[in-house]
């Protein structure tokens, strides 16, 4: 594995939309964002794909792509963070020359992960699923969200730990805000294992949104045999999922496709972010999926973890060691550079 470095001071962030812009009315989180990284001695580079949206994305998958590729070579641009999702990234990967990307941290989630899994797989360059830039727009981060600048800095063979949040989001409001902060947490944080007696996970983490990661099965980004043999000395993969909107029978079709497609063969364990979606259909819920998948791999299943769409959320490394423990307000991921 591969890990950029990202130091702590005269940093340059550039923010490009290879899935979805901005409307124009959305434009002023950006201004926003920009202001709260630079009150943190950050420069901010913010590409045009970022103001425009259309057609479900920023702009044709080519001019996303060009910018893109654009970002990870300006030696003056030291990380890269999307405004947010969306629906299209998939769209770039055919335009990515995965063997000239050079070791430089991109940051983000839900559609994001479709780009950050499929570079760490065909690559073996770690990459970072955590916060995208709209959401740095607090004047005041809460310690969840702060720690992407730690884990982003931490050197090759470093550890660097993270740990539950208190509280969670369980629905935006963007017209009321708390004051200097942007997150309504409004209830209890609590990690779950399927079996309470398991509490501990160890492997190389992978993942990203269910949703979005899953349409690189069958695809060379979604090849995780090859990424297991080439890059991770065939050590188990922890696997890490979050769930933006899809029903607990969907979700159960996803992940039985991957259970087919061989993508759990060597897995040490699969861990869930907590999820506004997972809608029950008849009488089956989430937690039977979670059930349903514990019982056919014999692998432990955490979930309502800080990860995904009900923020804050943990910074987890595509590629990095890392050991969860569930054990109450201390539950805690490592995650070591090797």
């Amino acid at each position: 594995m591969r890990y950029p470095y990202l130091g702590w001071t005269g940093q340059t962030i550039g923010v490009t939309a290879p899935s979805s812009g901005l409307t124009e009315e959305l434009h002023p989180m950006i201004e926003e964002a920009t202001n709260r990284l630079q009150d943190r001695q950050m420069a901010v580079q913010v590409g045009q794909t970022v103001w425009t949206q259309q057609k479900a994305t920023s702009a044709d998958a080519n001019i996303r792509a060009d910018e893109l590729i654009q970002m990870l070579q300006n030696p003056e641009i030291d990380a890269i963070i999307p405004p947010f999702g969306g629906e299209r990234a998939i769209d770039v990967l055919p335009y990515l020359e995965m063997n000239q990307i050079p070791e430089k941290w991109l940051l983000g989630y839900s559609d994001i992960s479709t780009l950050l899994f499929a570079i760490t797989v065909q690559t073996g360059i770690a990459t970072a699923h955590g916060p995208n830039f709209v959401e740095m727009r607090s004047e005041e981060w809460d310690e969840t969200t702060t720690a992407w600048r730690r884990v982003l800095a931490t050197p090759k063979g470093g550890t660097v730990t993270q740990w539950t949040s208190d509280f969670y989001q369980t629905k935006w409001n963007h017209t009321e805000r708390p004051a200097r902060f942007m997150y309504h947490l409004d209830a209890a944080t609590e990690w779950k294992s399927v079996d309470p007696n398991e509490t501990e996970l160890t492997g190389r983490l992978l993942g990203g949104c269910l949703e979005t990661v899953r349409h690189l099965i069958g695809t060379p980004y979604g090849d995780v045999t090859a990424f297991q043999q080439t890059q991770i000395n065939q050590e188990p993969i922890l696997w890490y999922f979050e769930i933006s909107e899809a029903s607990a029978t969907d979700v159960h079709r996803s992940l039985m496709q991957m259970h087919l497609a061989g993508w759990f063969d060597q897995a040490a364990g699969i861990v869930f972010g907590r999820t506004p979606g997972g809608r029950m259909i008849e009488d089956y819920t989430l937690t039977d999926v979670y059930g349903m998948l514990k019982e056919k791999l014999k692998v432990p299943i955490f979930y309502d973890l800080d990860i995904g769409h009900q923020p804050p959320q943990l910074t987890l490394v595509n590629g990095a060691q890392a050991t969860i423990r569930i054990q109450g307000k201390d539950s805690r991921v490592d995650m070591t550079f090797c």
